[in-house]
Protein backbone atom coordinates (compact mmCIF):
# COMPACT_ATOMS: atom_id res chain seq x y z
CA UNK A 1 0.00 0.00 0.00
CA UNK A 2 1.37 3.19 -0.36
CA UNK A 3 1.49 5.75 1.93
CA UNK A 4 -0.11 8.94 0.17
CA UNK A 5 1.99 10.96 2.59
CA UNK A 6 5.29 9.51 1.19
CA UNK A 7 7.48 12.46 -0.57
CA UNK A 8 10.11 9.45 -1.23
CA UNK A 9 10.56 9.30 -5.06
CA UNK A 10 8.92 6.33 -5.55
CA UNK A 11 6.30 7.51 -3.84
CA UNK A 12 2.97 9.54 -5.42
CA UNK A 13 4.20 12.92 -7.38
CA UNK A 14 3.57 16.69 -5.16
CA UNK A 15 0.67 17.06 -7.11
CA UNK A 16 -1.12 13.72 -6.35
CA UNK A 17 0.20 14.10 -2.46
CA UNK A 18 -1.12 17.74 -2.57
CA UNK A 19 -4.27 16.68 -4.27
CA UNK A 20 -5.10 13.78 -2.08
CA UNK A 21 -4.67 16.36 1.30
CA UNK A 22 -6.93 18.67 -0.19
CA UNK A 23 -9.63 16.08 -0.98
CA UNK A 24 -9.15 14.17 2.64
CA UNK A 25 -8.99 17.43 4.36
CA UNK A 26 -12.34 18.50 2.40
CA UNK A 27 -14.11 15.53 3.10
CA UNK A 28 -13.11 15.56 7.07
CA UNK A 29 -14.57 19.12 7.25
CA UNK A 30 -17.60 17.90 5.20
CA UNK A 31 -18.25 15.81 8.31
CA UNK A 32 -18.45 18.38 10.52
CA UNK A 33 -20.64 20.81 8.41
CA UNK A 34 -23.19 17.22 8.08
CA UNK A 35 -23.17 16.86 12.27
CA UNK A 36 -23.91 21.12 12.25
CA UNK A 37 -26.52 20.65 9.20
CA UNK A 38 -28.16 17.39 11.08
CA UNK A 39 -27.91 19.32 14.75
CA UNK A 40 -29.82 22.47 13.20
CA UNK A 41 -32.76 20.51 11.49
CA UNK A 42 -32.85 18.47 14.75
CA UNK A 43 -33.20 22.11 16.31
CA UNK A 44 -35.29 24.33 14.89
CA UNK A 45 -38.80 24.68 15.82
CA UNK A 46 -39.98 25.63 11.88
CA UNK A 47 -40.82 22.39 9.69
CA UNK A 48 -40.64 24.38 6.50
CA UNK A 49 -36.66 25.07 7.58
CA UNK A 50 -36.56 21.53 8.99
CA UNK A 51 -37.63 20.28 5.86
CA UNK A 52 -35.21 22.12 3.49
CA UNK A 53 -31.86 21.83 5.91
CA UNK A 54 -32.76 18.30 5.38
CA UNK A 55 -32.57 18.53 1.56
CA UNK A 56 -29.60 20.41 2.04
CA UNK A 57 -27.91 17.73 4.00
CA UNK A 58 -29.00 14.77 1.56
CA UNK A 59 -27.10 17.17 -0.95
CA UNK A 60 -23.71 17.47 1.52
CA UNK A 61 -23.99 14.09 2.34
CA UNK A 62 -23.58 13.29 -1.45
CA UNK A 63 -20.83 15.46 -1.60
CA UNK A 64 -19.40 14.12 0.85
CA UNK A 65 -19.11 10.45 -0.39
CA UNK A 66 -17.75 12.01 -3.59
CA UNK A 67 -15.17 14.17 -1.81
CA UNK A 68 -14.03 10.27 -0.39
CA UNK A 69 -14.59 8.61 -3.79
CA UNK A 70 -12.28 11.08 -5.59
CA UNK A 71 -9.73 10.51 -3.01
CA UNK A 72 -10.16 6.81 -2.96
CA UNK A 73 -9.79 7.00 -6.56
CA UNK A 74 -6.54 8.90 -6.56
CA UNK A 75 -5.30 6.86 -4.10
CA UNK A 76 -6.14 3.39 -6.27
CA UNK A 77 -4.72 5.20 -9.14
CA UNK A 78 -1.34 5.83 -6.92
CA UNK A 79 -0.84 2.34 -6.44
CA UNK A 80 -2.23 0.86 -9.63
CA UNK A 81 -4.55 -1.11 -7.95
CA UNK A 82 -7.76 -2.53 -8.59
CA UNK A 83 -9.86 0.01 -10.53
CA UNK A 84 -10.67 3.16 -8.84
CA UNK A 85 -14.24 3.74 -7.43
CA UNK A 86 -14.75 6.96 -9.73
CA UNK A 87 -14.35 4.89 -13.21
CA UNK A 88 -12.18 5.96 -15.80
CA UNK A 89 -13.82 7.51 -19.06
CA UNK A 90 -14.35 4.49 -21.20
CA UNK A 91 -17.31 6.07 -23.19
CA UNK A 92 -15.93 4.68 -26.50
CA UNK A 93 -14.48 1.54 -25.41
CA UNK A 94 -17.33 0.37 -23.77
CA UNK A 95 -19.87 0.80 -25.94
CA UNK A 96 -19.66 4.31 -27.80
CA UNK A 97 -22.79 3.25 -30.29
CA UNK A 98 -25.14 2.13 -27.06
CA UNK A 99 -23.92 5.52 -25.22
CA UNK A 100 -24.30 7.93 -27.48
CA UNK A 101 -27.97 6.38 -28.25
CA UNK A 102 -28.93 6.22 -24.39
CA UNK A 103 -27.79 10.03 -23.95
CA UNK A 104 -29.53 11.10 -26.47
CA UNK A 105 -32.60 9.03 -25.60
CA UNK A 106 -32.16 10.62 -21.54
CA UNK A 107 -31.67 14.36 -23.21
CA UNK A 108 -34.53 13.92 -24.76
CA UNK A 109 -36.76 12.80 -21.49
CA UNK A 110 -34.98 15.84 -20.10
CA UNK A 111 -36.13 18.60 -22.10
CA UNK A 112 -39.29 17.43 -21.83
CA UNK A 113 -39.03 17.59 -17.86
CA UNK A 114 -37.69 21.56 -18.79
CA UNK A 115 -41.01 22.06 -20.49
CA UNK A 116 -43.21 20.40 -17.89
CA UNK A 117 -41.40 22.01 -15.03
CA UNK A 118 -41.68 25.23 -16.80
CA UNK A 119 -45.30 24.76 -16.84
CA UNK A 120 -45.51 23.79 -13.42
CA UNK A 121 -43.78 26.77 -12.03
CA UNK A 122 -46.01 28.72 -13.99
CA UNK A 123 -49.32 26.89 -12.23
CA UNK A 124 -47.64 27.79 -8.94
CA UNK A 125 -47.20 31.21 -9.18
CA UNK A 126 -50.26 32.06 -6.71
CA UNK A 127 -48.50 29.97 -3.53
CA UNK A 128 -45.17 31.35 -4.30
CA UNK A 129 -45.01 33.37 -1.70
CA UNK A 130 -47.12 31.04 0.95
CA UNK A 131 -45.76 27.38 -0.03
CA UNK A 132 -42.10 26.11 -0.50
CA UNK A 133 -43.88 24.35 -3.81
CA UNK A 134 -42.25 26.94 -6.33
CA UNK A 135 -38.97 26.66 -4.42
CA UNK A 136 -38.98 23.11 -5.19
CA UNK A 137 -39.60 22.93 -8.14
CA UNK A 138 -36.86 25.76 -9.03
CA UNK A 139 -34.41 23.09 -7.08
CA UNK A 140 -35.78 20.89 -9.96
CA UNK A 141 -35.56 22.83 -12.56
CA UNK A 142 -31.56 23.50 -11.74
CA UNK A 143 -31.26 19.49 -11.24
CA UNK A 144 -32.54 19.22 -14.54
CA UNK A 145 -30.28 21.61 -16.11
CA UNK A 146 -27.52 19.36 -14.49
CA UNK A 147 -28.80 16.53 -15.66
CA UNK A 148 -28.44 17.81 -19.28
CA UNK A 149 -24.76 19.15 -18.57
CA UNK A 150 -23.58 15.58 -17.54
CA UNK A 151 -25.20 13.73 -20.74
CA UNK A 152 -23.79 16.35 -22.90
CA UNK A 153 -20.47 16.25 -21.16
CA UNK A 154 -20.66 11.52 -22.52
CA UNK A 155 -21.42 12.98 -25.53
CA UNK A 156 -19.00 15.46 -26.14
CA UNK A 157 -16.06 12.70 -24.32
CA UNK A 158 -17.76 10.02 -26.86
CA UNK A 159 -17.85 12.27 -29.86
CA UNK A 160 -14.37 13.55 -29.43
CA UNK A 161 -11.87 10.47 -28.51
CA UNK A 162 -13.35 8.12 -31.56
Amino acid sequence: MVDMTDQSSAGPSVWERDLFAHLTSHAQAESGLLEHYSAVADQTESKAFRYLVKLLLEEEIRHHRMFVELADSLKTEVEMGEDPIVPYMDFNRADPAGVLDGTKQLLEKEKQDVLELKRLQRELRDVRDNSLWGLLVDLMQRDTQKHIAILRFVQKHTRTSR
